[in-house]
C-alpha cells in the first residue's frame, strides 16, 4: 500500500516515543513551526521530557489503544524515534487490537531490527498513516559536512576512518550493527545488538587488559547508516554522552555518515568534545548498497 499524502484533516503530527532526547526534540521543532504535536510514550522507554508536550503513555502490547488515539488526537503523520529495547514479557500489556493482530505482529517480530523496524512501518501504512523521519521535522538534528570542534583528525585518524567506513558498510548490509572501532588500521571491535555504548566499554576494558597496544589518543568509532537502512524510524544518534563514552576507551575521535546520522544536542557535544579533545568529522561514505533517504 502507498502511505497517504498529508490529510489537512488530520493535521497533528504523532510520535511514537522510545527513550532518550530526540522525541522531545522533534516535537519542539514541530512545534515551533507551528504544527500540533500529540506524543505516544512507550512506559519504561520513553524520557520524562516528553511530558512538555501533549502526551499519553502506553504499555507495549497496547496496539488498539494506540490506534485509538491515533484516531481520537487527528493523527496524520506518525514520526517513530528514540532508543526501544525489545521488551520482555513482564513489561506486555495485551489490548484486544493487539490479539486481533497478533498472527501479523508474529510474522513481523521475526528477523533483524531493520526487518522488524520496515514491518512496523508497512503495519501502520496500512492503517492510512504516513510514516515520516524524525530528520523531516527536525532537519538541523541531522549531521552534515560542517559539523566539527576545536579538533581535527590527523593522518593516522584518516586511515582508521577510511577503515572503519569499508567495514561498516559490510557490516550493515549484513544488518549486524551502526558502528565500528578502528585503531592503527584495522578494525578492533564491531557493533552488535549491544549497542554502541556497550561496544565503547568493551574497546576500554580491552585497553585497561593491555590488549589493546596504541596510546590514548588513537583510534576512532566511526557510525553510519546500513545501507539498506529506512531513515525514516532508525537513524543512528550521538551525542555528549557519546562523547564521554569515546574517551573513556582512549580514542581520539568520532566520524559519522554526513547526512545519515543525528546528533542529539548539537551544542553540547561539540562542547564535550572540545573539552575532552576528541575530534568530530562528518564523512560522505558514498553511494553503497540500496538506500532510502
Amino acid at each position: 500500500m502507498i502511505a497517504p499524502a498529508f490529510d489537512p484533516a488530520r493535521p497533528v503530527l504523532g510520535i511514537i516515543a522510545g527513550g532518550g532526547g530526540v522525541p522531545a526534540l522533534v516535537a519542539a521543532a514541530a512545534t515551533a513551526a507551528g504544527r500540533p504535536v500529540c506524543i505516544l510514550a512507550i512506559k519504561g522507554e520513553a524520557d520524562a521530557s516528553v511530558e512538555r508536550f501533549p502526551h499519553h503513555w502506553l504499555h507495549w502490547g497496547e496496539i488498539g489503544r494506540l490506534f485509538d488515539l491515533l484516531s481520537r488526537e487527528r493523527v496524520g503523520d506518525v514520526v517513530i524515534c528514540g532508543a526501544v529495547n525489545r521488551p520482555d514479557f513482564a513489561s506486555i500489556r495485551v489490548d484486544l487490537g493487539a490479539i486481533l493482530s497478533l498472527p501479523r505482529i508474529l510474522s513481523f517480530m521475526v528477523g533483524g531490527d531493520d526487518t522488524v523496524l520496515k514491518n512496523v512501518v508497512r503495519f501502520l501504512e496500512d492503517r492510512g498513516y504516513r510514516v515520516v523521519g524524525a530528520h523531516e521535522i527536525a532537519p538541523d538534528l541531522v549531521g552534515d559536512a560542517s559539523l566539527s570542534g576545536r579538533h581535527r583528525p590527523g593522518k593516522d585518524a584518516d586511515g582508521d576512518i577510511a577503515v572503519g567506513i569499508e567495514a561498516s558498510q559490510s557490516l550493515g548490509r549484513l544488518d549486524i550493527g551502526q558502528a565500528v572501532v578502528a585503531i592503527g588500521g584495522r578494525v578492533i571491535a564491531v557493533e552488535g545488538i549491544e549497542g554502541t555504548d556497550e561496544m565503547l566499554s568493551r574497546v576500554a576494558d580491552l585497553r585497561e587488559r593491555g590488549r589493546i597496544k596504541a596510546g590514548r589518543g588513537a583510534g576512532v568509532l566511526v557510525k553510519a547508516a546500513k545501507p539498506q537502512q529506512d531513515l525514516r524510524v532508525d537513524m543512528p544518534t550521538i551525542g555528549p554522552r557519546t562523547v564521554e563514552t569515546v574517551a573513556r576507551a582512549g580514542l581520539g575521535g568520532i566520524a559519522i555518515e554526513a547526512g545519515r546520522v543525528m546528533i542529539v544536542d548539537r551544542a553540547a557535544t561539540i562542547e564535550t568534545a572540545d573539552r575532552l579533545k576528541i575530534f568530530l568529522a562528518a564523512r560522505d561514505f558514498g553511494s553503497s548498497g540500496s538506500r532510502r533517504p
